[in-house]
């Protein structure tokens, strides 16, 4: 997938100014949010959530440790597993898989780092058919290769009527706007893909190390018919979705559904070891593991090391007031929201997301409800200081910033300076007390909204006021 973050702000405001974005995107609040509340509820959240971070930090810690580990018990039960240190090579490597064993389809279920590789493309370009058949994911692909704007419900921004349009003019049928009717030409359309696939695509939620395996979480089923049916079965992930052990993966799986969508389980989630061995009647006949790098060594040990704790549920998403309002596509790459203003920068390079790390308020929210205790408002303050230090934001917001730190260091100045700023802005307010446009960096803040301006004296003067009475 392109990188366009540095188009943020201009797609935010088309974002904004979309109506029909808007109505489809309370979903996130009436949904996926009020589900997750609830079911929460049965579980202790907060001492779940700390055994989560230890088991995902004791990995972390001994990351090469675990990798070796997996990659010795996944070779012994008959898999074989590839290391690439770029997407491109995991993408490189993926189709040589295909091309060794004659591939002409592929059938894929929802894999974001597929998304970080461009797979369906560099297939496309060897002339191998590559079919998403993941509900959300086909819809994508069958409106021109529309990139996700979530990463649990890659939809999430379109509306029944919107997917009902187009069902009708690809799939060349009638017009349905029942859902389940909707669903069922869905499969009806894809069971012939499901047995004539030469190989199946997926993620992987995770790996587990002790056994070799990788876990794949779906609510759809069709994990199980990319995994069962075709004769190659080629599971990608990143490196930092190694677990030590089977109990690792039980602690993350009490929080992974309910903070994902709100279920205390998800509809169906395979644990698959190897290729089909003999006697048994189902399985490909060939297993392989793609592990990719893409960036991700190299937050270890760093400032930016949490973020791999990660377990890409997208509550941080959910909740976001941000995201609530733009949706995903704003972002301008793999991973929106929060988590997305963060892996973005660390993956792709700071200088091409320029503007990701400031599309937050910085409330809190994103922290509060992530799984993995991930300190997200901290890791983008983070982000902020390192973009200034660089200086790879504006002369005039450096320069600002400059000015008022050296003001906010002399107690004395700053009262002064805070004292004619008082009282200009409440002249700026006139009768009506509202300030409808700021001067320089203000100006973004009044072009939508008018300021309330100040009684005209500062807190310490009105503080003292108080005192004296």
């Amino acid at each position: 997938m392109q990188v366009r973050s540095m188009e943020f702000k201009a797609r935010a405001g088309q974002k904004l100014a979309d109506q029909r974005l808007q109505q489809n995107l309370k979903k996130l609040s009436t949904k996926f949010v009020t589900a997750r509340a609830d079911a929460i509820r049965d579980i202790d959240f907060d001492a779940t959530r700390e055994a989560l971070k230890e088991r995902r930090d004791r990995a972390l810690q001994n990351l090469d440790v675990w990798l070796a580990t997996f990659e010795e018990n996944a070779t012994r039960r008959g898999a074989t597993v590839l290391f690439a240190e770029t997407t491109a090579d995991a993408a490189r490597l993926v189709a040589e898989i295909a091309q060794k064993h004659g591939v002409k389809k592929v059938i894929k279920s929802k894999s974001m780092v597929t998304e970080e590789m461009r797979l369906n493309q560099v297939l496309g370009e060897m002339g191998v058919q590559s079919i998403e058949t993941d509900l959300g994911e086909y819809i994508l692909q069958i409106n021109d290769a529309e990139p996700p704007s979530h990463i649990i419900a890659p939809v999430v921004h379109k509306d029944k009527e919107e997917i009902a349009d187009l069902f009708a003019r690809v799939h060349h049928k009638p017009r349905l706007t029942d859902i389940s009717e909707m669903t069922r030409e869905a499969r009806e359309v894809l069971r012939p893909e499901f047995l004539s696939a030469d190989m199946g695509v997926t993620g992987g939620n995770f790996i587990i190390a002790e056994t070799g395996s990788v876990a794949v979480v779906t609510n759809e089923g069709n994990e199980g018919m990319c995994t069962v049916m075709p004769r190659v079965h080629v599971a990608v992930t990143g490196i930092e979705k190694v677990l030590p052990t089977l109990e690792d993966l039980a602690t993350v799986m009490r929080l992974l559904p309910r903070s994902a969508t709100g279920q205390a389980i998800s509809n169906y989630f395979s644990l698959l070891t190897g290729p089909r061995a003999e006697g048994e009647r189902d399985g490909p006949e060939h297993m392989y593991f793609v592990l990719v790098d893409g960036g991700r060594s190299g937050l270890i040990g760093g400032d930016f090391q949490d973020m791999l704790r990660c377990i890409r549920c997208g509550a941080c998403m959910n909740h976001c007031p941000v995201y609530q309002k733009i949706g995903g596509h704003a972002y301008g790459w793999v991973y929106p929201g929060p988590m997305g203003s963060v892996l973005t920068p660390s993956y792709t390079g700071l200088a091409n997301a320029l503007d990701l790390p400031q599309a937050a308020t910085l409330c809190g929210e994103c922290n509060r409800v992530c799984p993995a205790s991930i300190p997200l408002s901290d890791l983008l303050r983070k982000l902020r200081e390192k973009q200034m230090e660089r200086g790879l934001r504006p002369w005039q917001e450096r320069f600002g910033l400059q000015v008022w730190g050296y003001v906010a260091r002399r107690p004395a100045l700053y009262a002064f300076a805070t004292r004619i700023g008082a009282r200009l802005l409440s002249r700026m307010g006139g009768s009506s007390k509202l300030i409808a446009r700021l001067p320089m960096a203000g100006r973004g803040w009044t072009e939508t909204r008018d300021l309330p301006a100040p009684s005209g004296r500062t807190f310490r003067e009105l503080y003292k006021e108080r005192r004296a009475r």
